[in-house]
């Protein structure tokens, strides 16, 4: 039986240089990304900026609109995409019409923890499995490879399949063991279980909506545990971990632990769950980014 998880922790990913999170306020975050400062909205920054304060310094700013989505107003041109780096790896950055720029940096503390555990694993002679379900642009594909994993990435969007494909080659791992897939998660993993492959860890990112490559509908509090379920079939007899990263509202660290406790019962190891955070530069708070559930042999 794993360990029953403790009180749900908080980890800080505090250990970037190319990034920053400058400031926080008024649904808002002021961000440094590489060379340049974004202000991007947050929906969990509920907290007022000192004397509501205009931002200032910023180079790209994304305006909400009132009928949905919204668009950046950029001071000055700025490149179409340009490279943060992290440790040994580098990632394209690119400002989407959603606001996002391609890499969450909150999940460089996760990097650490399972690269870590790959390392020591293949240091004792062991090769590692990894199956990375909806690795979106692929920062963890490309930790878990850099780390000495053989790597499968399965995204059900082919754009964000390419991205991946660009931050291993800029990372230094074109040649790396990683197979990319387009396709539908839940499809993926049944047939991969029909082949008879099997993986020594697992992560996935699962949306809290989301469409597979064919238009199937992903709704994650009806699909996660039957997700899961598949997935326990694909790990070998002496898996390494399961990561389970979400972003929703809706479900609790404890939730996420409890969910991994049903599917690992049977095997021996130890549960972790808690929330993600970035430390903010102004004042010291931490902005939540999200939870997590870690289970571990």
């Amino acid at each position: 039986m794993p360990s029953p998880a403790q009180r749900p922790a908080l980890i800080i990913a505090n250990q970037w240089e190319d990034y920053e999170l400058l400031d926080t306020g008024n649904g808002m975050k002021q961000e440094r990304w590489g060379p340049y400062n974004l202000v991007r909205p947050d929906p969990q920054i509920i907290w007022h900026r000192p004397d509501n304060k205009p931002w200032e310094g910023w180079d790209g700013y994304y305006h909400r609109s009132s009928t949905g989505g919204g668009k950046w107003e950029f001071r000055r041109p700025l490149p179409d995409d340009w490279k943060i780096r992290y440790r040994s790896l580098v990632f394209k950055i690119h400002p989407t019409s959603f606001k996002h720029t391609g890499l969450f940096p909150e999940q460089a503390v996760n990097w650490d923890w399972f690269s870590a555990k790959i390392r020591a694993s293949r240091a004792a002679g062991n090769e590692v499995a990894v199956l990375n379900l909806f690795g979106y642009t692929g920062a963890a594909t490309c930790a878990a490879a850099a780390a000495g994993a053989n790597v499968c990435h399965v995204d059900a969007a082919e754009g964000m399949v390419k991205w991946c494909k660009e931050n291993a080659a800029l990372s230094g791992l074109a040649e790396a063991p990683i197979r990319y897939i387009a396709d539908d998660c839940l499809k993926f993993v049944r047939r991969e279980i029909k082949r008879g492959r099997r993986y020594d860890a697992i992560i996935m990112d699962p949306p809290t909506f989301g469409r597979g490559s064919s238009g199937e509908m992903w709704r994650l509090e009806d699909q996660l545990w039957e997700l899961l379920l598949e997935c326990a079939h694909l790990l070998s007899d002496r898996p390494l971990f399961f990561l389970i990263n979400a972003y929703t509202a809706r479900l609790s660290p404890t939730v996420v632990a409890n969910l991994l406790s049903d599917l690992l019962g049977s095997r021996s190891g130890t549960l972790t769950a808690g929330e993600i955070g970035l430390p903010v530069k102004r004042d010291g708070k931490v902005l939540p980014c999200g939870i997590y559930g870690r289970w571990e042999a």
